[in-house]
This record gives structure tokens, C-alpha cells and sequence, in this order.
């Protein structure tokens, strides 16, 4: 039996959804699109085509839930105020 301690990162899930919108805002904005239409096109339809290819854009966003997004969008904004 092999005797050594295993190492797992902690991934903060706000921190990784907080990088995939910056990329996929980037992105769009990069292609000439108005990146907070084509992300609300997005959460209001989950149809991906709103969002770009490039940069990985739409494989990135669609690894995101969501309802968890809306969710975290709303609290965010409500926060703030």
C-alpha cells in the first residue's frame, strides 16, 4: 500500500464563474458583438449560438449552469445596491 498524501485544489466556484464570463464578455467584444446582449440572449434561451466560438467562448459558458448563473447574477447586482 502506498503511503503519500494526495492533493486536491478547492476550486471557488464564483472565482471560476466570475473567469468564464470575463472570457466570454471578452470574447464577444473582441468579435464585435455587444457582449451584454448576446449573455442575456444567452441566459434567456440557453440557446448557445448567442455566443461566439472564439477564444472557446461557448464551450466555456455552457459549463456554467444556468439557473445557478441567474442566481449568482441577481445577488451580485442586489449586493451592490
Amino acid at each position: 500500500m502506498d503511503e503519500f498524501t494526495r492533493k486536491f485544489d478547492v476550486v471557488d466556484k464564483h472565482a471560476a464563474t466570475h473567469e468564464i464570463m470575463l472570457s466570454v464578455y471578452n470574447s464577444l467584444k473582441v468579435k464585435g458583438y455587444n457582449p451584454i446582449n448576446q449573455i442575456v440572449g444567452y441566459i434567456l434561451s440557453e440557446d448557445p449560438t448567442y455566443i461566439t466560438n472564439y477564444n472557446n467562448a461557448r464551450s466555456l459558458i455552457c459549463r456554467l449552469d444556468r439557473d445557478e448563473l441567474l442566481a449568482e447574477l441577481v445577488t451580485t447586482y442586489l449586493d451592490k445596491k
